[in-house]
């Protein structure tokens, strides 16, 4: 999908994209399956952050889109989503897509066995403010295996009251969801977008992981 990415292509051609290489690896999109929701892969554009509805939008030049997928396989579910920068990129959606992608490697790294939980959106928090931007926090990662959401939360920030500690093959989502503005975000009349309140540009890293006693193991990396 995100080499296809380009003007003139809509979010349906690219959900269209996700979809095939799904059915052909015999896997299912896990959001219609477990939520309900009206298609394959969750596809937000600039200042939406996350679960986009794909539709006739066409994308455009400069366009900061965010491609997140959850899939499922045998009973197994895995999630993964980036953000691309259409060309000519924006000077903030790049900035801001690079930020959200070096905060998820920053948490990965506090990611082991015995931390809490707390100590990822830490070293998330940490990144993106010292980059001069936001983290969203509605929008955290989670515990994920046998369904799409399971315990725990994963905050993107040093929230004190997740004090789970992480234990040896626990799986679960690092997914910085980041803002160029203030970080707050209000859910549309869809009942599944979330866009930011200032109409400032969002950002959306992810991987699936599972923790270990050395380093964490991505399950969604190529």
């Amino acid at each position: 999908m995100a080499e296809r990415v380009r003007p003139g292509i809509t979010t349906a051609e690219l959900n269209e994209i996700g979809s095939r290489v799904l059915r052909e690896n015999g896997a299912r999109s896990a959001p219609p399956l477990v939520y309900g929701y009206p298609a394959e892969v969750c596809i937000s554009v600039n200042d939406e952050a996350m679960h986009g509805i794909p539709g006739v939008r066409a994308i455009q030049p400069g366009d900061l889109v965010k491609l997140d997928l959850v899939a499922e396989k045998d009973g197994f579910f895995a999630d993964a989503a980036i953000s691309v920068n259409v060309p000519p990129a924006n000077g903030c959606g790049r900035d801001l897509s690079r930020c959200a992608e070096r905060a998820f490697w920053y948490a990965l790294s506090a990611a082991s066995v015995g931390n809490r939980v707390y100590e990822i959106g830490r070293a998330v928090e940490r990144e993106v403010r010292r980059s001069g931007f936001s983290v969203i926090r509605e929008l955290c990662g989670h515990g994920v295996g046998r369904t799409i959401h399971e315990p725990p939360s994963v905050p993107n920030f040093a929230d004190r009251s997740a004090r789970t500690r992480l234990t040896d093959g626990l799986v679960i989502t690092i997914e910085p969801v980041i803002a160029a503005g203030n970080g707050r975000a209000r859910l549309e009349h869809d009942g599944w977008t979330y866009r930011t309140e200032d109409g400032s540009l969002a950002a959306h890293f992810e991987h699936t992981v599972v923790i270990t006693r050395g380093q964490p193991v991505l399950l969604t990396a190529a």
